[in-house]
């Protein structure tokens, strides 16, 4: 039971860095576009980078510790991310949800409120995040787990800014503003305890788990991310942030994973 604990503590924690990255509208409202494209670029630099060095690597690695030949648990982890990005496609198809610029997506009912429409598509994309944190202290380390978890806190702060900025631009209250960056970040630990519970179940499960993870936040990186980046800047200054935020990332998991 304490990787189950540590994964859903430390993805309850990387969720509340959303409200955390919320406060400055406290003080202001007027963040540029330009500078929100370049903040989404970080958090998707930070994503890929978590992506390959956080999961797909040590995926692949612990498939080879179970004894599998380095094409097999290349073939694992390529199935597994086949089938977190079919998730995630499921529920983009199927779940009612709208993104703040790219509109609605999945099947949308009338009696919905819009606002929760927005909840939904935050909660879909963090959910993977979630999701990978708790794999990430799966194996019961601490030193696997505790990049990954700092990485997806700091993805997530500029995340909360860009939502609450795009309530208040709704005329929603500041006040209402932080609550939804707030609820929005509170699915990362029932998606760290999913993560963490699947693989507590055995060590075969660790590849899998980190592969399904995997799949999953690349496609919030391909579907949502990249594209709110071509709309909120221009292509520049958003490579700029993916690159820097991955840098930042993959230093973390090299020196400290």
């Amino acid at each position: 039971m304490g990787t189950i604990y540590l994964g859903t503590i430390a993805s309850l924690l990387a969720g509340l860095a959303t409200a955390v990255g919320a406060l400055p509208i406290l003080f202001t409202a007027n963040i540029s576009k330009k500078s929100q494209g370049v903040m989404l670029g970080l958090g998707g630099g930070v994503m890929l980078a978590a992506t390959a060095f956080s999961l797909i690597i040590p995926g692949q690695e612990a498939a080879v510790d179970l004894g599998y030949s380095r094409t097999n648990s290349a073939l694992i982890v390529s199935v597994g991310m086949a089938l977190g990005a079919i998730l995630l496609l499921l529920m983009h198809n199927y779940f009612p949800h709208e993104h703040f610029n790219k509109g609605a997506e999945g099947k949308i009912t009338e009696n919905f409120e819009r606002i929760w429409l927005f909840v939904i598509a935050i909660t879909i994309h963090n959910f993977p995040e979630g999701l990978a944190v708790g794999v990430g202290f799966g194996d019961g380390s601490i030193s696997h787990g505790l990049p990954l978890a700092l990485g997806i806190a700091l993805q997530n702060m500029p995340e909360g800014l860009i939502v609450a900025l795009a309530l208040r631009e709704l005329d929603y209250s500041i006040k209402y503003a932080l609550g939804i960056s707030l609820l929005t970040g509170l699915v990362e630990p029932i998606g760290g305890f999913v993560g963490a519970s699947i693989v507590n179940f055995g060590q075969a499960f660790l590849p899998w788990g980190m592969a399904i993870a995997a799949g999953s936040m690349l496609f919030v990186i391909v579907d949502e991310i990249i594209p709110e980046i071509d709309r909120e800047s221009n292509a520049q200054e958003g490579t700029l942030g993916v690159m820097t935020g991955f840098v930042a990332m993959m230093f973390l998991d090299i020196a400290f994973g």
